[in-house]
C-alpha cells in the first residue's frame, strides 16, 4: 500500500486515532480503510468500491446501513426532545413504551427492564443486580462470576474480566480476582476420542460443578454465557447443554445470565438466543439489534426475584445506587421501538430462516468441494466456517501462517467484509438480507476461498 499523503485523511486517522481491537503498529503502517456510506447490506469506501458487509458491522446492523424509517424516528425524536434521563422518578414517555415492549416480547416473565447504553454496561449491571440478590438472601459472600472459555461480555473492567478470551486481559492484567472461567462448549474441537455428544455434555457439567465445589458454592454469585458464543468463533452448543448446565447451576444457588447481545432479536432463528439452545436466564443483557445500531442502546430484562430483591434492599427509603446518564435516552428508545416494529412487520424469524438456511446449505456445498474447510456450523444468520489443516484429523493451521488473517485481506479484496476469528471466517449479515444478497455473499466467499487454497497450495509447493 502506498504511503498516503501527510495531510491525507489516512495519515490523520493514524496520528490522531487510537482504534479498537486493532494493533497500532501495524495500523500505523498500512492506514485504515475508510468507509464512506452505506446501503442495504452494502457499504462503500473512500475510493467508491462496493463491499457486502457479511458482518453487520459489528454483528449489529440488522437492518442494513440505510434504513429510512430509523433515521426518521430519530430526527422526529430530537424534534421533540435531544436529552432527558430516568434519575429520581423521571423518565421520557418513550421509555416506558419500550420498557414494556421488551418485557412482553422478552425470554423472562414477569420482567423490568433498565437501558444503559452499551452491551459492556448491560453485562456489568446484571453482575452487580446479582450481588444485591445474593446480599438480600443472607449470602453476601456470593460473588464470584463463572463464565466460559472463548466467551465475549464487553471492554469495560468487570465485562472483560468476564471474556474468556486472552486479547482482553493480556495488556490489562485481567481478569479480577473472583472471575472464573470454565469449558466451552465445543464440540468440534472439545470432544475426546470415543466421546459422543451426551458424554461430552455430562463432562462439562462435571467439571462445573467440580469448580463451584473447588471455589465454595458459597462464594459464586452467577454464571454467564452467550446462548451461541459470537466472537469466540460462533461456537453453538450441543443439544442438551444449557439443561446440564442449569441443573448443576440451581443446585448451588447460582444465578443464570444470559448474554443476548449478539444473539437477540431473531439473529440465531427465533428472537432469542436463549429459546434456540434451550436456556433459562434470571437475567438478559440486549444491544446491538435492540436499535440495529442506529443508536446506542442497551437494556437488563430482570426477573421477579431480582426485582424483589432489590425492593428488600431498599426498603429503607435508600436509592438504588446505580445509572448512567444516558439510561432510556428518548432518541435511542424512538430508534428501538421503530426496529422493534420493523422486525415484527418482515416477520424477522421466519425471514432469518429461509435467509439462514439458504446461506447454510451454500456454504455446505462450497465446503464439500474444499480441502480446508474442518466446520460449518451456526444458526440463524449466524454462522462460522473455520479452515483446518486436515479436515480429516480436524489438525488446525500452524498459527505463524495467520490464514484467517490472509483470508480477510483476499475477501476484503473482493469486496466482502467478513470476521476472522482466529482460523473461523464469521458470517453475520444483515437480518434484512435477500436471496440475491446472500447469492452474493456466497459467490465472493467461494471466490475468496479457491484464492487462499491456491495461494497455500503454491506455498507448500515451494517449500518442498
Amino acid at each position: 500500500m502506498p504511503m498516503p499523503l501527510p495531510n491525507s485523511a489516512e495519515a490523520r486517522d493514524v496520528l490522531y486515532h487510537l482504534h479498537s481491537q486493532t494493533n497500532a503498529q501495524a495500523h500505523a503502517e498500512r492506514g485504515p480503510l475508510i468507509m464512506e456510506r452505506g446501503e442495504g447490506i452494502h457499504v462503500f469506501d473512500s475510493h467508491g468500491k462496493r463491499y457486502v458487509e457479511a458482518m453487520a458491522g459489528l454483528w449489529c446492523t440488522s437492518l442494513g446501513f440505510s434504513n429510512a424509517r430509523l433515521k426518521r424516528a430519530a430526527a422526529e425524536a430530537y424534534d421533540k426532545f435531544g436529552f432527558y434521563h430516568t434519575f429520581n422518578h423521571k423518565t421520557p414517555a418513550a421509555t416506558i413504551d419500550l420498557a414494556e415492549r421488551l418485557v412482553a416480547m422478552g425470554p423472562i416473565p414477569e420482567a423490568q427492564a433498565y437501558f444503559a447504553t452499551s452491551g459492556s454496561e448491560a453485562t456489568e449491571t446484571m453482575v452487580k443486580l446479582a450481588w444485591v440478590y445474593h446480599a438480600v438472601h443472607g449470602k453476601p459472600a456470593k460473588r464470584k462470576i463463572i463464565s466460559r472459555d472463548r466467551g465475549f461480555h464487553g471492554s469495560t473492567i468487570v465485562a472483560a474480566s468476564m471474556c474468556g478470551l486472552p486479547r482482553m486481559h493480556r495488556e490489562f492484567g485481567l481478569p479480577l480476582p473472583g472471575f472464573l472461567h470454565t469449558l466451552c462448549p465445543d464440540p468440534y474441537h472439545g470432544m475426546r476420542e470415543g466421546e459422543d455428544e451426551a458424554a461430552f455434555v455430562a463432562r462439562l457439567a462435571d467439571s462445573l460443578e467440580a469448580m463451584i465445589l473447588e471455589e465454595g458454592a458459597d462464594t459464586i454469585a452467577a454464571f454467564i454465557a452467550e446462548p451461541i458464543n459470537a466472537g469466540g468463533g460462533i461456537i453453538v452448543p450441543p443439544a442438551g447443554y444449557f439443561p446440564a448446565i442449569q441443573a448443576v447451576l440451581r443446585r448451588h444457588d447460582i444465578l443464570v445470565l444470559a448474554d443476548e447481545v449478539v444473539c437477540g432479536f431473531g439473529r440465531t432463528g427465533e428472537m432469542w438466543g436463549s429459546i434456540t439452545v434451550g436456556m433459562t436466564p434470571d437475567m438478559a443483557a440486549m444491544a446491538k439489534g435492540i436499535s440495529s445500531s442506529y443508536f446506542p442502546i442497551s437494556a437488563v430484562l430482570l426477573g421477579k426475584p431480582i426485582q424483589d430483591a432489590l425492593a428488600r434492599m431498599n426498603e429503607g427509603g435508600e436509592i438504588f445506587g446505580h445509572g448512567f446518564t444516558n439510561s432510556g435516552h428518548p432518541v435511542g428508545v424512538a430508534v428501538a421501538l421503530e426496529t422493534l416494529a420493523i422486525y415484527q412487520e418482515m416477520d424477522v424469524v421466519g425471514h432469518v430462516r429461509a435467509m439462514g438456511a439458504r446461506l447454510r446449505d451454500g456454504l455446505d456445498a462450497i465446503a464439500a468441494g474444499s480441502g480446508i474447510v474442518g466446520q460449518v456450523r451456526g444458526a440463524g444468520l449466524m454462522i462460522g466456517v473455520e479452515l483446518v489443516a486436515d479436515p480429516a484429523t480436524r489438525t488446525a493451521f500452524d498459527p505463524a501462517l495467520k490464514i484467517g488473517a490472509r483470508f480477510d485481506a483476499a475477501a476484503l479484496a473482493n469486496g466482502l467484509v467478513i470476521r476472522a476469528m482466529g482460523d473461523t471466517i464469521g458470517f453475520c449479515p444483515p437480518l434484512i438480507i435477500d436471496e440475491a444478497g446472500i447469492d452474493e455473499t456466497l459467490s465472493l466467499f467461494e471466490r475468496t476461498l479457491s484464492e487462499v487454497e491456491k495461494d497455500l497450495s503454491t506455498s507448500r509447493l515451494a517449500a518442498e
